[in-house]
């Protein structure tokens, strides 16, 4: 059965009880923190972070001609961390021990390389000078699981992994340093957020849900699709939701916990309207109807 969770900011919101489970923004990608919550799985973003990288550019990856991995170049919608910074990871893995002390479960969030030919940087190239990795895309795989290993070993409790929207085979491997297979064995659910501003057609929704659909196949990990709520028309946000949970596990709405609650309603409501509870055909006294067998349900509920 498709459980319904909401990502936020607010702290109130992770308890409204339209949602069976929620995530809250410990550490986002502006730099922003929050204290974790009890009632609530603590979300990281772990290598994209605009404020560490405007007070350090040392931090910001680097490709071979040496352009940064910063929100103001395009395609980067922020500025990431080179995932090599031992510095940095050792406080990123120090913000998950404090998040775990709260509440067991974790989501590790904007963790990879920011693209395939990053990063370049003089301690990235040393380090695959002297590793003995078979080839620059392995080992950046390499730096990729170790930190998750790392991470996941801290929490007691759910590991969650945000993945990139991208299903293709060997993007997220060339494109981030993630390679899926040996993820999953730390990781117990894997996030694909499929955003869009209104949902007016769910057709590639579809097909980038089944795509991660049959790409973690076989891989002893759970799969969600998160969804953006925000303004979103609430007919559109159901209509979505019946989409991904066609494929994925569980179904998660994004920053407006408002319209998510309201598209839940409408989900649960639309569900109730098939029920029948009586026979007009039949005696109100003979007691033969079979209103209350259960069997006269919309098909939806099927």
């Amino acid at each position: 059965m498709t459980e319904y969770g909401v990502v936020t900011r607010n702290a109130e919101e992770v308890g409204w009880p339209e949602f069976d489970r929620g995530f809250y923004e410990v550490k986002d990608v502006t730099g922003r923190s929050a204290e974790p919550l009890e009632d609530a799985v603590s979300m990281v973003s772990c290598f994209g972070d605009n404020a560490a990288a405007e007070s350090n550019p040392e931090l910001v990856p680097v490709n071979a001609d040496g352009e940064p991995a910063t929100r103001d170049r395009q395609y980067f919608d922020w500025a990431y961390i080179c995932p090599t910074h031992e510095e940095y990871r050792r406080g990123l893995l120090e913000i998950v021990e404090d998040c775990v002390d709260v509440n067991p479960d974790l989501r590790l969030d904007d963790v990879g390389f920011p693209r395939q030919g990053y990063c370049r940087c003089d301690r990235c190239e040393a380090l695959y000078a002297d590793s003995d990795a078979d080839g620059w895309e392995t080992w950046r795989a390499d730096v990729i699981t170790e930190f998750v290993a790392d991470a996941a070993d801290r929490v007691p409790g759910r590991t969650y992994l945000t993945l990139y929207p991208d299903p293709y085979p060997g993007h997220l491997l060339e494109r981030a340093g993630l390679d899926l297979e040996r993820l999953a064995p730390h990781v117990d659910e894997f996030v694909v957020p499929l955003y869009d501003t209104n949902y007016g057609t769910t057709y590639w929704l579809e097909t980038i849900a089944k795509g991660f659909e049959s790409r973690l196949a076989g891989l002893d990990a759970d799969f969600s699709v998160e969804l953006y709520a925000v303004d979103v028309d609430v007919d559109a946000l159901v209509k979505a939701a019946e989409v991904a949970g066609a494929y994925a596990g569980d179904v998660l709405f994004g920053y407006d916990a408002s319209q998510s609650a309201a598209a839940l309603r409408r989900m649960r409501a639309d569900a109730q309207e098939g029920v029948t509870w009586g026979d007009s055909d039949d005696d109100a006294g003979d007691g033969d109807d079979d209103a209350g067998d259960g069997d006269a349900v919309d098909d939806r509920m099927e």
